[in-house]
């Protein structure tokens, strides 16, 4: 119970916070326009990225309470209208086609749904709206899976539910997104196995 509710999450945001995913972040979080849905808040380390000129108000959806008072703490300090909601991103209560943008980062290789997640996300987004995103996940060599595939189950323990072999272009492309650009690299100083990042912007036409 003290390691998932204060320890586990404080290890986490603390992982996330490493250069190679700061710099990820500027990639897609600045692009972000309008009414924006943030799936996965977390500790709120993307929130530094947004551009205020451009964004109107973010609702961040984060089910972990933890993570929610570590994000207070970015949000009392920023000039940004954020709202969080405790929910599943798997029912997220926010009307349809009524959001701009969706940021989703480091998140869909821990929801236990990605799929309906996905579908999810489509409901709410505004048709021509943006779904940025940057995970990571499945790496194309196959040494590297094949080690991904034998680490995963003690992995999720350790990690909070994160999986090694997920293939984000294949959720996107299964869920119904059309993907814009994706680009894919190892991240530097980390390790391969975790390191594999897909990163761009996708959107709805349904």
């Amino acid at each position: 119970m003290v390691w998932s509710k204060y320890i586990q999450p404080r290890l986490i945001s603390l992982a996330c916070s490493g250069k190679p995913f700061r710099i990820q972040r500027t990639k897609i979080v600045p692009l972000a326009i309008g009414n924006v849905l943030e799936i996965g808040l977390g500790s709120g380390h993307n929130l530094p990225y947004y551009n205020l000129d451009k964004v109107d108000k973010i609702t961040g959806v984060e089910p972990s309470e933890e993570m929610q008072k570590l994000a207070v703490n970015r949000i009392i300090n920023m000039e940004l209208d954020v709202n969080l909601i405790t929910s599943d991103a798997a029912d997220i209560p926010i009307d349809d086609n009524s959001i701009d943008t969706i940021v989703c980062t480091y998140t869909l290789c821990t929801v236990s749904r990605p799929l309906e997640v996905l579908q999810e996300m489509k409901r709410v987004l505004k048709k021509g709206g943006k779904f940025l995103f940057s995970e990571h996940g499945q790496s194309p060599e196959i040494n590297i899976r094949r080690f991904q595939k034998r680490i995963e189950p003690i992995w999720k323990i350790l990690a909070d539910g994160c999986h090694l072999t997920r293939d984000i272009k294949d959720l996107l492309d299964e869920s119904g997104f059309i993907i814009d650009s994706l680009e894919t690299m190892y991240l530097p100083k980390t390790p391969r196995f975790v390191g594999y990042n897909y990163w761009g912007s996708a959107k709805s036409i349904s």
